[in-house]
């Protein structure tokens, strides 16, 4: 089998790109965690304070609203969504979690901003503890290099689409 056709390889620079990061303050100990390996993973890898916004909303529920919003500015390249709902005794936590998950998938289909998903869903504390540096790496720090990779494949695309 030939490739012939163009191969476009990501990339994790975030030199230049302006990164929204929404983060819910509900589960803090948590969030602050995936917040640090975010802006920590950004620096890392070419980011500046001065590039990235940091928004707190209440809930994992609320981050779709916000993301959106920082989308619609045409002010973003990219949007880091963070949050973490524990499971608990009653159907909210899946009402929550779809919702949220279905509000930041929709700025993801736009096509015009990457999109890095650091929601954890989860059904107690210690695995969203594992998730933050534990046994299951950061992702913190994997949501806000994905949505570094995407914004960078996305001007690839459009690079190769104006030749």
């Amino acid at each position: 089998m030939s490739l012939d056709a163009p191969h476009l390889a990501g990339n994790v620079d975030a030199a230049g790109l302006r990164v929204g990061i929404v983060v819910s303050r509900f589960n803090a100990d948590i969030t602050e965690s995936l917040l640090a390996g975010a802006v920590s993973a950004l620096k890392e890898h070419g980011s500046t304070d001065a590039d990235m916004m940091i928004v707190h909303v209440p809930g994992a529920f609320e981050i779709g609203t916000i993301a959106a919003k920082m989308a619609n500015t045409g002010r973003f390249d990219a949007v880091v969504c963070l949050g973490c709902v524990i499971r608990g005794d009653t159907a909210h936590f899946d009402y929550v979690c779809q919702g949220a998950m279905d509000a930041i998938g929709h700025v993801a289909q736009r096509g015009d901003v990457g999109v890095g998903n650091g929601v954890l869903t989860v059904d107690s504390h210690a695995q969203a503890l594992a998730r933050v540096g534990g046994a299951h790496g950061h992702k913190g720090e994997e949501a806000a290099l994905t949505a570094v990779e995407v914004v960078r494949q996305l001007q690839k695309i459009e690079q190769v689409m104006e030749t």
